[in-house]
């Protein structure tokens, strides 16, 4: 009796533990959609030819992803947007935070009413301050527009920044200046997905996984298409 009993606890406590360590929250269809644009949008960039390098990838120990970059009239001169980010852990990538991305003139290609960004943060102290903080880039942070072409590497951008990052507009990939912008934890997202406005464990990999994100964790993890050439980067600078 007293076995059956031990038994009965022990198993309670494993599926406690499993329900506890999976958040199974009730996305709302915009925060699903903009994971499941994040991963699309990290496919489409890390396979181009003229894509994000794999060495610089490699290095990278979190990613920002901000699919359809809104260019904001209500915002002079100004661009707004929200994605999610990932940081590299022991196990992989970690469950995604989400996170917003403000202010800024970043010189939108001609006609262009949006773009997608990617973002690769070389340190992870600064990661974690661009969830806990605002952080300007440029000020708080470094920010460089990355080098394009897979065979580009680190020496393309001398000192590698805090910050490279990527834009696709119209099909076509590039480096973007980022200068003037603010990354921040969008927090009401992260409420519903974690019931934390700013869920710093998740992003060491001893927080919640999030059930809706797997398909985007995957995408991270999944190597790039080899192919070959370096591509000189059309930066876009800020206005």
């Amino acid at each position: 009796m007293y076995l059956r009993i031990a038994r009965a606890a022990g198993l309670a406590l494993v599926l406690s533990s499993l329900v506890s360590t999976t958040a199974f929250a009730a996305l709302s269809t915009a925060e699903q959609k903009r994971i499941n644009d994040a991963a699309g949008v990290v496919t489409a960039i890390r396979n181009a030819d003229n894509g994000i390098p794999e060495d610089l990838w490699q290095k990278a120990a979190c990613v920002i992803v901000i699919p359809d970059m809104k260019k904001a009239a209500f915002i002079i001169g100004g661009e707004y947007g929200k994605g999610v980010m990932s940081c590299r852990t022991a196990e992989g990538w970690s469950s995604p935070v989400f996170m917003e991305l403000e202010k800024g003139s970043w010189g939108f290609q001609a006609g262009a009413q949006e773009i997608d960004l990617v973002l690769l943060v070389t340190d992870k102290d600064a990661a974690a301050k661009m969830l806990n903080n605002k952080v300007s880039l440029g000020a708080d942070a470094s920010v460089a527009a990355g080098p394009v072409g897979r065979a580009a590497s680190a020496s393309t951008t001398g000192t590698l920044a805090t910050v490279l990052s990527y834009s696709r507009s119209k099909g076509l990939f590039a480096g973007i200046n980022l200068s003037g912008g603010a990354l921040k934890a969008d927090k009401d997202s992260n409420m519903d997905a974690y019931s934390n406005p700013v869920p710093a464990d998740v992003l060491n990999g001893n927080g919640a996984t999030l059930a809706g994100a797997t398909a985007f964790v995957n995408t991270l993890g999944t190597s790039a298409r080899a192919t070959s050439g370096t591509v000189t980067p059309p930066a876009t600078d800020a206005k």
